[in-house]
């Protein structure tokens, strides 16, 4: 077991507010022409082919215990079904609208715990709850007028990796986090092309992968490592510090991606979205101030 060390996760955690949106203006740079399996078997697959070798050469163990092992691969099918979300989600909607309708995923941690896990939480978190969905509503409103049922895939995505914190916080001091996602990448391509087999030998979905050229190659391989790298950053974080020591800096992920999606795609959000960002991210971290309070009590 790993000693807390709250400043060294904070940093790491930061370092994953940078990159998880890069990676995802990546994907909506190539959503329109590489097909949403593909970019998953690449993203995955780079996971995969970076991190078993620096297994190998550096000595590193794979091996877990079988309670790590089964949560190990809740965790992946998790992750491939989060990252899957918000890739086609960005195939509709603007990075900063995507990624702040995401973020009412610690509204979701604080319910499951108080409903799920029956953990002590105050009339004055929920109602913080309640604020921060509205938020989120403002935010999903002109985007649902837009393009419809898309603009719900980020609740997807927010509800999956509420769960994928969960597990990654109940085994991210028992395995080296190089070790967890290098086994994680390789459950996820073993998942992934079984996936693509069976859908399409019975018909039920067919693929066609593409061959990439030199610039579209480039940023697959972008989307692999950033997406690796992002990824290992929020394992270690997990490792040093809890979750609700690191909740306040994954809302540095809206004002990065909103400055990247302006920069790469000239999008910003309207006036009404833009209020409802602002909400959002005033609730989450009031929840935040009050789980620190109860803490200290």
């Amino acid at each position: 077991m790993t000693a807390d060390r709250p400043v060294l996760g904070i940093l790491l955690m930061l370092g994953f507010c940078v990159l998880a949106p890069l990676g995802d203006s990546i994907a909506k740079l190539l959503g329109g022409t590489v097909p949403l399996l593909q970019l998953l078997m690449v993203r995955f697959g780079v996971q995969a082919v970076l991190l078993v070798p620096l297994i190998t050469l550096s000595g590193r163990s794979l091996k877990m215990s079988r309670r790590v092992f089964w949560l190990t691969v809740a965790r992946t099918l998790l992750h491939i079904v989060g990252v899957g979300a918000m890739f086609l989600s960005l195939q509709f909607l603007p990075l900063a609208d995507a990624v702040a309708i995401a973020f009412v995923m610690p509204f979701i941690m604080l319910l499951l715990g108080r409903f799920v896990l029956h953990e002590e939480v105050g009339g004055r978190r929920l109602a913080a709850c309640a604020v921060g969905f509205v938020g989120t509503l403002l935010v999903i409103q002109p985007s649902f007028s837009e393009v419809g049922a898309p603009a719900l895939l980020p609740l997807l995505v927010a509800v999956d990796f509420a769960l994928f914190m969960l597990v990654t916080r109940q085994i991210a001091k028992q395995v080296d986090p190089v070790s967890l996602q290098a086994v994680s990448g390789g459950m996820a391509i073993a998942l992934l092309l079984a996936f693509y087999a069976l859908t399409t030998a019975a018909g039920v979905l067919e693929t066609r992968l593409v061959t990439p050229d030199l610039g579209t190659g480039a940023l697959l391989a972008a989307i692999g490592v950033v997406g690796t790298l992002a990824h290992l950053l929020m394992t270690w974080s997990l490792r040093f510090a809890p979750s609700a020591t690191l909740a306040p800096m994954q809302y540095l992920e809206i004002p990065v991606a909103t400055i990247i999606g302006f920069l790469v795609f000239a999008d910003l959000p309207n006036g009404l979205a833009a209020l409802g960002i602002v909400i959002t991210i005033c609730a989450g971290l009031y929840v935040v101030y009050r789980e620190h309070s109860v803490a200290r009590r």
